[in-house]
């Protein structure tokens, strides 16, 4: 469904609509950066109409007493706990009263605002729990924000926008989820906020599928990757990255094919061999780019969106949406989130565009300062070997050439060990290529059903996947 057209409201009339709409009445329930967003409702007036309470337990022990111990305060945890909670009271209190009449709600957050130390990361978890009808069963809308104003005080308006903004959503658009996800960013921009994670449940979203959600996110710029597992669950990135060893394949993944797993099998055998590594679960990603999505003028279809991703999740994978086209972006991505070492599996194709210095006219220090900021968070790349197409000569890290003004920069890479040789690789995979394999299914060919996984051809075959064809 596409996005409704729509006039955009300013933050006061959006609060102001509400205070007067005599159906909708809740709770407010806000840790952390102030009571910034129940303050809009009071300061538009009418708020009697709108607010049954609010409350702002800042005080651990407080906090603690009221919605129970929680080893970390700004968390998806703690802010379910806060709309159980507050919910269940208001339900409890008011439903006898005023239940037939009434759409109840409950928003929440738990937020670390800058502080007079200035330390640590500015960001937070908001949440509404809400009736589309009288008395009908909750739906919900929960989100993670990344507030990057340099400010206090302007994380704080931030917050209160961002909020009034979800409240207003959930009244007034819940039946059109896509319109109500681009609203959130209404009289805000994105160089004060980064909104990283949504995710949509109850009966007023039982068409909804998280993913395309989070496919939005990164499309519309509100933020530069989203990450869900295998089952489909739209997570932040600190909830399955923090401390943790990374390793990450990008790809296309239409389809994933013998090649892609073998490259990611002999980088998670090498990987796992690092001393640093040992003890630690390894965290292995699947990375697309929105490019790698995208049709002609930037399309980008859903079902094929969903069908790679469906393929990945049956493969057990975490899959990872993003708009860093450049690696060392990437990198910077994963260094914000885990300390631990970092590896990239690519081929050589890859490896040749890393070298181009094309890529990075816009930076001023141009491929050093890219490279530098690539490798400066302890990250390797394992490079998965091909046949060059014209010589037939196998390229390897050993055998790999670069511009001969950069030679010198890249067996610095190479002696340092940021750039090694994948070990053990299997030779009939690298003749697959996954333009090959889509060619083959979308003629009807069933040779390609050597070249993948045996689950992705009984996938692909079940549900039609990628164009396919009966072979005839």
């Amino acid at each position: 469904m596409a996005a409704m057209s729509r006039t955009v409201l300013g933050t006061h009339q959006k609060a102001l609509q509400c205070n007067l709409d005599p159906t909708t009445y809740g709770t407010f329930a806000e840790i952390g950066a102030g009571q910034e967003v129940a303050r809009w409702f009071f300061m538009v007036g009418g708020a009697a109409g709108t607010v049954a309470k609010t409350i702002s337990a800042y005080d651990m022990a407080f906090s603690d007493a009221i919605y129970g111990a929680s080893e970390r305060y700004v968390s998806r945890q703690r802010l379910a706990t806060m709309l159980d909670h507050e919910y269940a009271l208001l339900l409890e209190r008011l439903d006898s009263k005023r239940g037939p009449e009434t759409k109840f709600f409950v928003f929440a957050d738990t937020v670390a605002a800058r502080s007079y130390k200035g330390t640590g990361e500015c960001h937070g978890w908001m949440g509404v729990r809400f009736q589309h009808a009288p008395r009908a069963e909750p739906s919900q809308i929960i989100i993670h924000v990344r507030m990057l104003d340099r400010e206090n005080v302007s994380q704080q308006a931030a917050l209160g926008i961002m909020g009034v903004n979800l409240i207003y959503g959930a009244c007034y658009f819940n039946q059109d989820p896509e319109t109500l996800l681009l609203s959130l960013m209404d009289n805000l921009t994105y160089e004060r906020v980064e909104l990283d994670v949504i995710k949509f449940s109850g009966p007023a979203f039982r068409q909804v599928d998280n993913r395309i959600m989070s496919l939005h996110l990164v499309k519309n710029w509100f933020t530069e990757a989203a990450m869900f597992t295998a089952n489909g669950e739209v997570v932040q990135a600190s909830e399955v990255l923090y401390k943790q060893p990374v390793l990450v394949e990008r790809g296309t993944f239409r389809p994933v094919t013998r090649t892609t797993m073998n490259m990611l099998e002999c980088a998670q055998t090498q990987f796992l061999r690092e001393p640093v590594v040992q003890g630690h679960e390894v965290v292995v990603l699947m990375e697309m780019t929105l490019r790698s999505l995208s049709k002609e003028g930037g399309v980008i279809d859903h079902r094929d969106f969903l069908d790679r991703v469906d393929v990945l999740g049956a493969l057990g994978k975490t899959v990872l949406i993003s708009n860093y086209l450049r690696y060392f972006k990437l990198a910077e991505y994963l260094s914000r989130y885990t300390k631990n070492i970092t590896a990239i599996a690519m081929g050589v194709p890859s490896l040749v565009d890393l070298f181009e210095e094309k890529y990075y006219t816009d930076t001023k220090g141009g491929i050093l300062e890219a490279l530098g900021r690539m490798f400066h968070h302890d990250l390797k790349v394992y490079l998965y070997p091909a046949h060059n197409p014209k010589t037939g000569e196998l390229v390897t890290a050993s055998t790999f050439r670069a511009e001969s003004h950069l030679q010198h920069l890249y067996a610095y890479l190479r002696d340092k060990g940021c750039i090694t040789d994948l070990q053990g690789y299997d030779a009939s995979c690298l003749s697959i290529s996954s333009r090959e394999v889509l060619r083959l299914i979308q003629a009807g060919d069933h040779t390609w059903e050597t070249m993948v996984p045996p689950l992705v051809a009984k996938m692909v075959k079940a549900r039609k996947l990628f164009g396919y064809r009966v072979a005839g």
